[in-house]
């Protein structure tokens, strides 16, 4: 099977040296495109700015900004059996990026932006036979938000999580299925829950064939 992983945070530019991001570590989608590797599958994984080294035998595709990091998904798109979104791109980017390094005294104290590609909403409306995982961070009425979101993304399944699993060495995470299933998991390592996410999208991919 062909994989998809992103990963990572996306960084938004304010100036050459300024930007908007966010706290992703990028080990969960790492742990993912690890695994998946390690079972045999050909894996491209789509990473923002992070701090790891390529797991062994994936073929890693490092980008910046939300915008590049949907370019290189939709580039692998068509081939690929399975995409999981593990990524946290930035929901927002500043209307105009200042060349240079914008001076304390003469920067605006205004900050004009606009959406980001949805990259997961995107990719699911042109989707064929392709399998596609999504994730969810939320905290207010999370099970109902994560459902909107796996609708509106099109997504296979979605794994909701909370703020508490940013960083976090061992955190819970329910998985929801478009099916209506939901499984829950407890205290899991970055690995082991790679490793039930990879074991549900080839699940999900052979149900497709």
């Amino acid at each position: 099977m062909r994989f998809i992983v992103t990963a990572g945070p996306t960084r938004e530019h304010l100036d050459d040296v300024r930007f908007l991001t966010n706290a992703s570590s990028g080990r969960m989608g790492y742990a993912i495109a690890r695994e998946a590797a390690r079972r045999g599958h050909q894996v491209d994984l789509v990473s923002g700015p992070v701090a790891l080294p390529a797991p062994p035998s994936v073929r890693l595709h490092r980008v910046t900004s939300t915008q590049e990091m949907y370019e290189a998904t939709r580039k692998l798109f068509p081939r690929a059996d399975c995409l999981l979104g593990a990524a946290a791109p930035a929901d927002f980017t500043p209307v105009h990026r200042i060349k240079g390094k914008a001076k304390k005294a003469e920067a605006s104290r205004m900050l004009l932006l606009k959406p980001t590609t949805d990259i997961l909403a995107t990719l699911g409306r042109a989707k064929r036979r392709q399998v596609i995982i999504a994730f969810a961070l939320e905290v207010q009425d999370p099970l109902k938000n994560a459902r909107l979101k796996l609708r509106r993304k099109n997504a296979d399944a979605i794994v909701l999580n909370s703020p508490a699993a940013v960083g976090a060495l061992r955190s819970d995470a329910t998985i929801l299925l478009r099916s209506g299933a939901r499984l829950e998991v407890k205290q899991a390592t970055k690995q082991r829950l790679g490793r039930i996410l990879v074991e549900l999208a080839e699940a999900l991919v052979k149900s497709e064939r």
